[in-house]
C-alpha cells in the first residue's frame, strides 16, 4: 500500500465511508471489494448476495454490496451482529435462554441455501476482549454467531461463499500495540492487502498460481493414503488417525452447481477430515485464537482415544472446556490442516487474533465438525459431527510432520516449512 489514506472513501467513488473512520483510499478499498465479489465469492449475475457485518465495519461493508451490484446481484443483504449486544445478554439475561437460537436465523441460512445464493462475511475482532471478564460458564451456551445450519449448507454445497479480513481500529491496535491508533491501522491494511496480494498486479492469477500449488499438494497426500499425521515440536507430540478415504483439498471450492470460489481470502492450506476417534497426545497451541469475543491464549490440549480430556491455557481456558462440552462431538477433531511457509502470512510473524488470517500461517486442527466432502461416502457416517467448529494453531517452523502409513512407513510432510511430497 502506498500509505496514503482519506477519511472515508474518495468522492468519485460510489461506496460512501464513515465520518470519522480512516480508512485506505477509494480506488484500493475498491479494488479490494471487487477481489472479494468476483473472485473469492465469485457472485454471479442474478444472484442474492448475503453480508454478515460488524458495527465498525460498514466502510468495507458499503463497498462490497456495490461490487455486488456491479457485479449484477438480484438484492444484498445485510446482517450485523454486534458483541456487545451478546455480552449484555451473558451478563443479565436469564441462564436457561443462553443457548436459545431463534429459529428464523437458521432458517434464513438453509434459504439462502435453497436459493443458491452467494456469502460473504467479514472477520477480524471490533471489540478484543469485551467477554473477557465474563463467566465463562455463562458465555460459553451463547455460541452465536455460530449456526450450525451453516455446517449444512457449506457441506451441500449450496452457496458459493468467502469469509475476507476488515481491518477497523480496535483490531489494527490490539495487533499493533506500540503504534499510534492512526499509524496501526495503516500498517494493518497494508498487510492486510499484502496477504491478499493486491500489491500483485494481477491478484486473480497471483491466487491462481498459488492455488494451483496447493491443488497439487492435496492431490499427492491423497495418493499417499496415510494412516495418521504425527505433529513433534516443543510441546507437542500429537497423532491424528485419518480415514481410509480422508482427501485433501485446498480453498479452491466448487459449489454443486459448478461456481468454483475460494472460502477464504486469504488461505495458504490443504485440509481434510480426520478419523475422530483416533487422536493421541498432547499439543501446544502456537498463536492466540479468539472464541466467541474471548482471546485464548497459551493454549494446551490433550487428547485420548479421540476426545479432548484437557484444556489448559494461560487465558481463556474454562470457556473452550465449555465449548467443547456443546455435544458429543464437540470434543473431537473435524478437521486436520497443514500450512507451508511460502505463503504471505507466516513469514510476517504476526499475530493477527483473527483465526482467519492466523489459521493461514500455521498448521491447525479443529475440534467440532467436519466437511463432508474431504471424505468418501463411505466413510460419512464416521466423520465428527458438531454444533461448533474451532481451529486453533499448532504448526511452526520447528514443528514437525510426519505421515504414517497403515505398515508403520514413517514419511516426512513438512520439516522447518517446507513440504517433503
Amino acid at each position: 500500500m502506498s500509505g496514503e489514506t482519506s477519511t472515508g472513501v474518495s468522492e468519485a467513488s460510489d461506496e460512501p465511508g464513515i465520518e470519522g473512520v480512516r480508512a485506505v483510499d477509494g480506488a484500493t478499498l475498491r479494488r479490494f471489494a471487487e477481489l472479494v465479489v468476483r473472485f473469492a465469492a465469485n457472485v454471479q449475475r442474478g444472484q442474492i448476495v448475503a453480508i454478515g457485518t460488524e458495527p465498525g465495519k460498514l466502510d468495507v461493508t458499503r463497498a462490497i454490496a456495490a461490487a455486488a451490484y456491479r457485479a449484477g446481484a438480484k438484492y444484498v443483504d445485510v446482517t450485523l451482529f454486534d458483541l456487545h449486544v451478546k455480552r449484555a445478554r451473558i451478563l443479565h439475561a436469564d441462564e436457561d435462554t443462553l443457548d436459545y437460537v431463534p429459529p428464523w436465523l437458521g432458517e434464513r441460512i438453509l434459504a439462502l441455501g435453497e436459493l443458491r445464493a452467494a456469502r460473504i462475511g467479514l472477520t477480524g475482532p471490533v471489540a478484543p476482549g469485551l467477554l473477557n471478564d465474563l463467566d465463562p460458564e455463562r458465555a460459553g451456551r451463547d455460541q452465536l454467531p455460530f449456526l450450525r445450519e451453516s455446517s449444512q449448507v457449506v457441506n451441500e454445497r449450496t452457496t458459493n461463499w468467502t469469509a475476507v479480513p476488515c481491518p477497523t481500529g480496535p483490531w489494527a491496535s490490539l495487533v499493533y500495540p506500540d503504534l499510534s491508533a492512526e499509524a496501526a491501522l495503516e500498517r494493518l491494511w497494508e498487510q492486510v492487502l499484502h496477504i491478499c496480494r493486491l500489491d500483485e498486479p494481477d491478484p486473480v492469477e497471483a491466487w491462481r498460481s498459488r492455488q494451483d500449488v496447493l491443488v497439487g499438494v492435496a492431490q499427492r497426500l491423497t495418493e499417499r493414503r496415510f494412516d495418521a499425521l504425527h505433529f513433534e515440536g516443543p510441546g507437542t507430540d500429537l497423532r491424528v488417525g485419518l480415514l481410509p478415504t480422508s482427501r485433501w483439498i485446498s480453498a479452491r471450492f466448487e459449489t454443486a452447481g459448478g461456481i468454483e470460489h475460494m472460502p477464504n481470502l486469504p488461505s495458504e492450506e490443504v485440509f481434510t477430515t480426520p478419523d475422530p476417534a483416533r487422536v493421541d497426545g498432547e499439543v501446544r497451541a502456537t498463536k492466540p485464537l479468539v472464541v466467541g469475543g474471548t482471546i485464548v491464549r497459551g493454549l494446551r490440549v490433550r487428547f485420548e482415544s479421540g476426545r479432548a480430556v484437557s484444556f489448559e491455557a494461560d487465558e481463556g481456558a474454562d470457556l473452550l472446556a465449555r465449548y467443547a462440552q456443546r455435544d458429543d462431538g464437540a470434543c473431537r477433531l473435524g478437521e486436520v490442516a497443514l500450512v507451508d511457509g511460502d505463503g504471505r502470512i507466516g513469514p510476517l510473524d504476526t499475530v493477527f487474533y483473527d483465526t482467519l488470517i492466523d489459521e493461514n500461517a500455521a498448521s491447525h486442527i479443529a475440534i467440532g465438525s467436519a466437511y463432508e466432502f474431504t471424505a468418501g461416502e463411505e466413510d460419512h457416517d464416521a466423520i465428527n459431527r458438531s454444533q461448533i467448529h474451532i481451529d486453533f494453531m499448532i504448526g511452526a517452523p520447528d514443528v514437525d510432520v510426519t505421515g504414517v502409513t497403515a505398515d508403520g512407513e514413517r514419511v516426512p510432510v513438512l520439516r522447518d516449512g517446507a513440504w517433503q511430497i
